[in-house]
């Protein structure tokens, strides 16, 4: 670690050696032996101030509690000679750091500056994640600051006022149903329902049956009729989420419904209108399986009349960090546990790891490392072992050691994932790129083990 010490001991010959030797450990150290010449100097730019207890006129506590009241964020680490619980206490009062009693070695002073200047610049580092919270930019409850981010949020303010059907797209976990409301809440029907629906939850018939409702004895169970979630969210908006999963033969119905603005209740002969918005999401590559005629491209054409796509938490940068102190912030208060941040060993981590399960991933992680901290800040042994032990699937073409060096297979697959990465998840932009047909893609990642067809294999369990 590199910092400014301010070193403060009336002893010149204490300040020679001190500065001298914290030099060589990488310091830059101003020495002075009159406290007063010291305070004069607290408008600069130091680190940490270091000062021994017992001087002639002022002495090191009183130089703490003068230090502190002109600079609150800079740390105080007395030096005594006098170990005593008086002096600890007093030290404390005065809002010193950390104390050493004399003799020491070199190394405690070391290793007490490194932790005062890592928690000094920690607590502005928490500061400025705080106020990137409190100022960023948001839709509803969607956080970011990420240049895509932006743009979609731009997109949401523009989509959101009209009548058009929208489609949103990306990898599970990224935060769809966040848009759907958002999209909802901007909107002239903001006073009415939202109602969602998981199309991959149920199975074709029941499905039926919650979408469009039935008449009484339309089949065995049904002792009374039941409205569907198409009339349900008139006058509002209806999200349809996972509708990549929607049966074939449900299909040519919802079409219908949503052409027309009726449904047929299951069972019945007349036709109920519903005068719903249709938000839809879905994290599978709809024009692959429109070309592979496992969806309608009748469908896909009707309600793909406007794409948001988001993107992947891996391609929003410093996003990562701050969702993280968002999560943080709202989990604490909930557990009612006094966890302010993220410690900067902690923060490299999630930084580092891809995150597969996005921003639900994210989530799991922080509630986690919350219930599991033990200090005010999340420290690495917090994360879980996945994030901790993650190694990056970079390739280093320029490494000189053989054990570093990978088969022409392991690179192949390093750079198509590399690829499909920076393609945001896109499967049809990453087969451009390599220039290669989808087809060949999929089998590619089908051999290494992956989800082809979608991203569900790669999202968080319990999220």
């Amino acid at each position: 670690m590199t910092a400014k010490v301010l070193l403060v001991d009336d002893d010149a010959a204490m300040c020679s050696m001190l500065e001298l030797r914290l030099g060589k450990r990488g310091y830059t150290v101003a020495a002075f032996t009159a406290p007063e010449a010291a305070l004069a100097r607290l408008d600069g730019d130091f680190d940490v101030l270091v000062t021994d207890v017992n001087m002639k006129g002022m002495d090191g506590v009183e130089l703490c509690r003068r230090a502190l009241e002109a600079r609150p964020d800079l740390p105080v680490v007395l030096i005594t000679a006098f170990g005593t619980m008086e002096t600890a206490i007093a030290a404390i009062r005065a809002g010193a750091y950390d104390f050493i009693p004399k003799p020491f070695e070199i190394d405690q002073l070391v290793l007490a500056l490194e932790r005062a200047v890592g928690h000094a610049r920690l607590k502005e580092e928490v500061k400025r994640l705080k106020r990137a919270v409190a100022d960023t930019q948001r839709v509803g409850d969607i956080v970011g600051q990420s240049v895509k981010m932006k743009e979609l949020f731009t997109l949401l303010g523009k989509v959101a006022p009209t009548e058009a059907t929208v489609l949103v797209s990306g990898e599970s976990g990224t935060g769809k149903e966040l848009v759907a409301r958002a999209i909802h809440k901007g909107s002239a029907r903001a006073a009415g329902p939202f109602v969602a629906v998981n199309c991959a939850a149920m199975p074709e018939a029941l499905l039926e049956s919650e979408l469009f409702g039935h008449v009484r004895g339309a089949f065995t169970d049904a002792r009374a009729a039941k409205p569907g979630l198409f009339a349900a969210a008139s006058g509002g908006t209806l999200f349809l989420d996972e509708i990549g999963e929607l049966p074939l033969g449900l299909q040519p119905k919802i079409l219908r419904a949503l052409q027309e603005k009726v449904v047929r209740p299951i069972g019945g002969t007349t036709e109920v209108p519903c005068d719903a918005r249709i938000v839809t999401a879905t994290n599978r590559d709809l024009e692959a399986m429109v070309e592979e005629k496992r969806f309608r491209e009748d469908l896909f054409f009707r309600i793909n009349v406007i794409q948001l796509e988001l993107p992947p938490l891996r391609a929003r940068g410093a996003d990562v960090l701050l969702l993280a102190q968002h999560f943080v912030t709202k989990i604490a208060a909930r557990a009612n546990k006094p966890i302010t941040g993220i410690s900067s060993e902690a923060a490299e981590k999630l930084m580092a790891y891809p995150w597969p399960g996005n921003v639900r991933e994210l989530e799991n992680c922080v509630e986690r490392a919350v219930a599991l901290a033990s200090f005010e800040h999340i420290a690495v042994s917090d994360l879980p072992e996945k994030v901790r032990g993650y190694k990056s699937t970079q390739i280093a073409l320029g490494a000189e050691d053989p054990a570093e060096l990978v088969s022409l297979e392991e690179m192949e697959k390093r750079y198509v994932l590399r690829v499909l990465e920076a393609s945001g998840g896109n499967k049809a932009a990453a087969s451009r790129t390599l220039r290669i047909e989808r087809k060949t893609l999929y089998r590619m990642l089908e051999r290494w083990g992956m989800s082809p067809a979608g991203d569900k294999a790669d999202a968080p369990s319990g999220g």
